[in-house]
């Protein structure tokens, strides 16, 4: 049995999943609890915050985020790609950055705009 804190809302319902019951979950207040917990222990995923690097812009560095959440034991590979990602000003917010990233169909996209420098 794994003990669980929810993060689906501001509860923080403590959750208990049985994964020798066919992943049975007690303890959430919710459907999204009992979704929550089955997904964290069967394929945790996490949605990728990051910045890049920009040329000719009056930042540096750009926000990014993951469109939908990958899964996590993808997130250090994700990081690489970041790391390696330089996008040229101007940039819109949510603009793609990098597009399906590591082929999970999730896209690295702008979380704010930078105009050029």
């Amino acid at each position: 049995m794994k003990e669980l804190v929810c993060i689906v809302c501001p509860r923080g319902c403590r959750l208990q999943v049985d994964e020798d019951n066919g992943y049975a979950v007690t303890g959430n207040s919710c459907p999204r609890g009992e979704e929550y917990g089955k997904n964290e222990l069967q394929h945790p995923t996490r949605v990728l915050t990051t910045t890049v690097r920009v040329t000719g812009g009056v930042h540096r560095r750009l926000p990014v985020k993951t469109s939908t959440a990958i899964p996590k034991d993808l997130l250090f590979e994700a990081m690489e790609v970041a790391n390696a990602v330089s996008v040229a000003a101007p940039v819109q917010p949510g603009q793609v950055i990098v597009e399906n990233l590591l082929g999970t169909g999730a896209d690295l996209v702008a979380g704010r705009g930078i105009e050029k420098g």
